[in-house]
């Protein structure tokens, strides 16, 4: 394996390892950041509704308290004497004598609207108010909480009006509220310090002052609402900040009252949580991801280790079984040198007898030169002999060069030919001529060759056939060698093993078990296939398919 494909190894374990770790970790920590979130914004709505509902009630009840309080005083007084001289003044020290005084004035207001009786700070005691909207209100429903109005006094503040029913005398009694008391009620619920407390009425005017939207009358920070029931809240955007908005209409007054929360003020908590969360995860990313490449590494190193162990013994393996077959082929190799050894010795004596002093008859010079031209191709077809032995004997490294696999398989043929002859054995050739160049291992593919030749001889025995064929195979994809034998075949429960080093079906000291598994290694390594096809009582076929192209 080369160095690009450790490094592509390295790349798809690094790539798988990161992503079966990677994808639950960032999920799980989305999911928790999601979770907490979705789960303190709730909290934070929930608290907020609370605090609404709380400060709501809260103001109803001041306002409830003011009502009740006037209705008691007009219930407890009559006209006559409400409207008698000091009186009123003596009722309204009285009032005011509480440790919290909430009434800046008091005042009694016949059914023409005319003020009757007055006790308060400014000069209001011929005020006419028939016109006013206060008066039509109260008249009508009998109570009534004003808006925030400026009115006689150039200043705003807010009246709180009871009808008193006397006999055939309707008479109003009224009040002013200490605006700067109820400012500080509201305002008290205000949160952190960018939070804010606030009413506003129908028209979206301040009935009390903002935190950071100015006093009454302005205009307040978020859009009216239509009348609701309960508490709602919604985002709001106030001067560029994000704020969540709580709001609830009052019982007693039409006001609503709000409280907003800064989001980033109140969600410093969760910011930081989220912050943590984030800082977990980016270490637990880093920290994943040397850890994989640092395992990674030591994965693909040991992995070359162990394919250059492997290819050291495979090659040990594969020398030693061309040693095995070397000796196996000594018969036949020492036959083919014998031929031609006892041509030249045949051609020799001719020679010496053409050199006979004793022979009548003159050297014929041009029979001379053809005897030595003989003994020169005998000597060249021993020479040829003793080179293929020790080429296919000498250990070399994989090299790929294009092949003629006819003629490469012929000259493996010929190694056994002579075994094959010894026991009657049939070697057929049937060659392709049009058989493509294959780039592979020459001498690799020829130990395979010799290998399958050798067993298809071992399996036969005596008095059989072996057919050595080539073709091309798979629509051209293949270039085919099949060794065919017409050998008792292999059980099909022996099929599956073949290929399975150590396997042999020989008789011990025949065989290592190695040829088949050590061919099926070096088959594959050339990008082909070794494949078998046998069937018991009618032979076996081996077929090496080596690519073309």
């Amino acid at each position: 394996m080369t160095d690009n494909k450790y490094s592509r190894l390295l790349g798809r374990i690094v790539f798988i390892s990161l992503g079966f770790s990677l994808i639950p970790l960032i999920t799980l920590s989305a999911f928790m950041y999601h979770q907490f979130t979705a789960t303190y914004n709730a909290k934070v709505a929930s608290n907020l509704r609370t605090m609404v509902e709380n400060k709501r009630m809260s103001v109803d009840l001041f306002l409830d308290e003011k009502i009740f309080s006037l209705h008691a005083l007009a219930r407890l007084h009559e006209y006559e004497a409400i409207t008698s001289p000091g009186y009123l003044k003596r009722v309204f020290r009285e009032i005011s004598s509480h440790r919290t005084p909430s009434f800046v004035d008091l005042g009694v207001i016949d059914g023409n609207g005319k003020h009757v009786a007055y006790e308060g700070p400014y000069r209001l005691e011929e005020a006419d108010y028939s016109d006013a909207d206060w008066f039509q209100e109260v008249l009508m429903r009998g109570v009534h909480v004003s808006d925030v109005f400026m009115g006689l006094r150039r200043f705003p503040h807010f009246v709180i009006a009871i009808r008193r029913d006397e006999g055939e005398r309707t008479w109003i009694l009224r009040a002013t509220v200490d605006l700067n008391l109820f400012n500080s009620l509201v305002q008290s619920v205000q949160v952190g310090e960018r939070g804010d407390a606030f009413l506003m009425n129908g028209n979206g005017e301040l009935q009390t002052a903002s935190r950071f939207n100015g006093g009454p009358l302005a205009r307040a920070p978020i859009e009216p609402v239509e009348r609701f029931r309960g508490v709602r809240t919604r985002d709001a955007a106030m001067h560029g900040r994000a704020y969540l908005a709580g709001m609830a209409w009052l019982e007693k007054a039409p006001w609503v009252l709000v409280i907003s929360e800064d989001l980033a003020e109140g969600m410093s908590p969760l910011l930081s949580t989220q912050t943590d969360v984030l800082l977990i995860t980016g270490f637990g990313v880093i920290f994943i991801v040397l850890g994989t490449i640092l395992t990674s590494r030591t994965v693909v190193e040991r992995i070359r280790k162990a394919d250059l162990d492997s290819a050291r013994l495979d090659a040990s393996l594969l020398h030693q079984s061309k040693m095995a077959a070397l000796g196996k082929m000594a018969a036949g190799v020492a036959h083919e040198l014998n031929n031609p050894l006892t041509l030249i010795r045949e051609a020799a004596g001719w020679l010496r007898d053409l050199m006979d002093p004793d022979e009548k008859e003159p050297l014929d010079r041009k029979e001379g030169c053809e005897v030595l031209d003989r003994i020169d191709s005998y000597i060249e077809r021993a020479r040829g002999i003793t080179h293929r032995m020790l080429s296919f004997g000498r250990r070399m490294d994989p090299v790929r060069e294009h092949v003629n696999l006819n003629q490469l398989v012929g000259e493996t043929v010929a190694f056994l030919e002579n075994e094959a002859m010894h026991r009657s054995i049939t070697i057929e050739k049937e060659y392709d001529p049009a058989l493509p160049t294959v780039s592979t291992d020459p001498s690799q593919m020829q130990q395979v060759f010799l290998n399958l030749i050798d067993n298809a001889i071992d399996a036969v025995g005596e008095d059989g056939v072996i057919t050595v064929r080539t073709s091309v195979y798979g629509d051209g994809k293949f270039a085919r060698v099949e060794v065919v034998d017409t050998g008792p075949g292999i059980p099909q429960h022996v099929l599956d093993k073949v290929f399975d080093p150590f396997f042999t079906t020989k008789s011990v000291g025949e065989g290592t078990g190695l040829g088949l598994a050590i061919s099926f290694g070096i088959v594959e390594n050339m990008g082909g296939h070794l494949l078998v096809d046998s069937e018991v009582g009618k032979g076996t076929t081996f077929s090496v398919l080596l690519p073309l192209g």
